[in-house]
């Protein structure tokens, strides 16, 4: 079975819409990842630790549009390149997929992520994504959160979590830190 972690950037009141503030990311706080805050590389050394564990990728549609527009020729996402991406989207054609950037496949229902996690392999990541996280939350697929918490209030945008009227689900904090920037690693297994 394989895991299926959401991995990103987060406002400490939940949202994460448009932290790096690129082509479609039209929140009025776009960019917030970088604005106002010291750089301090050990709050973004999860990313490299990450990509160990990373055998492939996951996005919504509209995160795959994004992506795909800048990352198959981005030195600094050089290595997801020929990983396998899987696609959630209903409306996506197959023509629509970018050449070049390995082997991706188009997945139409959450019911085909639950038959993807049942295979041989590793951790798929999800990045961006956020209305996919939700749905797939929602249905218990997702098994880890690798969170970087921000220091900033954003009070409108999307957030990571449903409001869905459901039992409360318990999670397990794996990891934790705190960077002198007040960025907060949180890393959690979601129990069941």
């Amino acid at each position: 079975m394989r895991d299926l972690v959401y991995t990103g950037f987060m406002s400490l009141d939940g949202v994460v819409d448009s932290p790096g503030g690129g082509p479609g990311e039209e929140h009025r706080s776009g960019g917030w990842v970088f604005k106002d805050l010291e750089f301090v590389p050990e709050a973004w050394s999860i990313k490299g630790e990450e990509l160990a564990d990373t055998t492939a990728l996951m996005f919504g549609r509209r995160s795959y549009e994004a992506f795909a527009s800048v990352w198959p020729s981005s030195e600094d996402h050089a290595a997801y390149k020929e990983l396998p991406k899987y696609v959630v989207s209903t409306t996506l054609s197959d023509d629509a997929l970018v050449d070049g950037w390995g082997p991706t496949t188009i997945l139409r229902s959450t019911d085909d992520v639950a038959a993807l996690k049942e295979g041989e392999g590793g951790a798929i990541f999800i990045h961006g994504s956020a209305e996919l996280a939700r749905r797939l939350s929602d249905a218990g697929l997702i098994d880890r959160y690798h969170l970087l918490v921000f220091p900033v209030l954003l009070a409108a945008g999307k957030s990571l979590f449903s409001r869905v009227d459901k039992e409360k689900q318990m999670l397990k904090l794996r990891d934790s830190e705190v960077y002198s920037n007040g960025i907060t690693k949180l890393i959690y297994d979601v129990t069941r």
